[in-house]
């Protein structure tokens, strides 16, 4: 059986801020994130269903990436815990969408975050291969699953 890669892109809108970093992006800044995933497996070999020849039916994988990523990243902001309680309640009075996360919101952090929850959530004989995810138009971080064994 050949191994076949397949790949879908996202798209959401999302701010951050780095805590204590020495440069603009400690201000908070928004991206347009463009995130790329891509599973691979074996296409299926079961003549007369619908989904023969899928590794995965791209509608399926569009609900688990939608639904776990996209839904809850879109238009949030997110911050580092190391931001003090009282900083964090300041935000939450201007939005009712920030994400507290445990690590420095870097592109690097976000996408290994991504892969960590998607990688949970992949159907019988399919994995994840990949994540690319691009911060500005020429900037992207990539998560391989060979990478992290």
């Amino acid at each position: 059986m050949s191994k076949i890669r397949v790949t879908k892109r996202f798209h959401f809108e999302m701010a951050h801020a780095l805590f204590q970093y020495d440069g603009l992006c400690r201000n908070i800044h928004g991206h347009s994130y463009n995130l790329e995933v891509t599973l691979i497996g074996e296409s299926r070999k079961q003549p007369g269903d619908p989904k023969d020849g899928m590794v995965l039916d791209f509608g399926d994988l569009k609900k688990i990436v939608k639904t776990n990523i996209v839904d809850r990243f879109d238009h949030a902001l997110m911050v580092n815990s190391l931001f003090s309680n009282s900083q964090i309640e300041i935000l939450k009075k201007t939005t009712n969408r920030i994400i507290v996360v445990d690590y420095q919101p870097t592109s690097e952090n976000i996408v290994t975050d991504i892969a960590k929850i998607l990688q949970q959530l992949m159907p019988a004989g399919v994995t994840l291969f990949s994540i690319r995810l691009f911060e500005t138009v020429t900037s992207f971080a990539e998560w391989f699953a060979s990478d992290n064994l």
